[in-house]
């Protein structure tokens, strides 16, 4: 085994990215492989018209793309 020696500083650095990742990656675990809990494709799209940031064109868009999902299938 060989010995590296860096700085305190660098050592804290590279602790505190560790503690970053390990928190990120924590949290891409839990919400991207949960389930969408909304099944209903008019409430999603309502939601996104609510916040004001969509155009029209989107929100149509949205909604024909959901409807070709198998997820939200009849």
């Amino acid at each position: 085994m060989s010995t590296v020696t860096i700085s305190k500083k660098e050592y804290n650095d590279l602790v505190e990215k560790r503690v970053k990742y390990e928190h990120l990656r924590k949290i891409i675990e839990e919400d991207v492989l949960s389930v969408v809990p909304i099944k209903d494709i008019k409430k999603i799209v309502k939601e996104f018209d609510k916040t004001k940031l969509y155009n029209k064109n989107f929100l149509k868009s949205l909604e024909k793309g959901l409807k070709r999902s198998d997820y939200f299938g009849k």
